[in-house]
């Protein structure tokens, strides 16, 4: 197919009223997920036993008498936020005619398809969990670098891996505190705009820590050649259990996802789509 009929199919599908509702939805879908994965932390963090990830908290929902219908919504809702996202990529404007602009819009497109990927990702894992699976991401990460670490260069490939990982973490962390999630969204100049963008700020701080964790997991995996030591995100939260005052911080980012949850869930009245 021709590049322009490619790219005017995207606008058609972008400009799809069906596909924008589904696409909101599936922010709130994502913001309902991390609010269990706070309230989970949170419970993780003065004792509790349990699986402080998306994972976990798609078997909790699912678990719930016709947890697999509201399992099933999600699942839906993620994979059209990732097909909007998708489309997004391939309707980025050139931002000025060129190189500085050629990079931006490519940098645009990449960040668009990388956030495709994720959403779409996590629909089919949620679809699986609606089916009856219950597979667990801490064994699903230590099986992925173990299998890594096999290959020529493994420890090279999984070190990279984990810096990706990291630095994702650091720019969310760098868009909670510069508030830069605003440009995409909506949010009004009043009391009620003032609280969401605090909710986004305490969210994406909180958020971008946790994957920091993970990415030096990986990396820590990488180096001594020990897949064990890698793990997710609920590798993460007893990765802080272990050090000082560290049911403190984990009850710190328990409430921080939760914050993120709430936010993400404005997201879906106020993002521009």
């Amino acid at each position: 197919m021709p590049a322009p009929s490619v790219h005017s199919a995207a606008r058609d599908a972008a400009s799809n009223p069906v596909l924008r509702m589904l696409a909101r939805g599936g922010y709130a879908a994502n913001g309902i997920v991390h609010v269990l994965i706070g309230a989970i932390t949170l419970a993780i963090a003065v004792g509790a036993r349990a699986e402080g990830d998306q994972m976990g908290a798609l078997k909790a929902v699912a678990g719930a008498p016709l947890g697999f219908v509201l399992v099933w919504l999600i699942a839906i809702a993620l994979c059209a936020l990732g097909v909007w996202h998708a489309v997004a990529g391939v309707i980025v404007p050139r931002f000025t005619h060129d190189v500085e602009g050629a990079a931006r819009k490519w940098g645009r497109r990449i960040s668009e398809w990388g956030q495709a990927a994720i959403f779409i990702a996590l629909g089919l894992i949620a679809a699986a969990v609606a089916l009856g699976a219950r597979p667990s991401s801490e064994e699903a990460v230590t099986a992925a670098s173990r299998g890594v670490l096999q290959l020529p260069g493994g420890s090279i490939v999984l070190g990279l891996t984990g810096l990706g990982v990291g630095i994702g973490g650091v720019s969310f962390i760098v868009m909670g505190v510069a508030r830069s999630f605003r440009n995409r969204m909506d949010i009004p100049d009043d009391t009620a705009g003032s609280a969401i963008t605090t909710l986004g700020v305490v969210g994406f701080v909180a958020k971008g820590i946790s994957l920091a964790i993970v990415g030096v997991l990986l990396i820590v995996a990488a180096v001594q050649g020990d897949a064990a030591v890698a793990g997710a995100l609920d590798g993460a939260i007893d990765a802080l259990l272990e050090l000082v005052l560290g049911p403190l911080l984990a009850g710190v980012v328990g409430v921080g996802f939760i914050a993120y949850g709430v936010f993400t869930v404005f997201r879906a009245k106020y993002a521009t789509l």
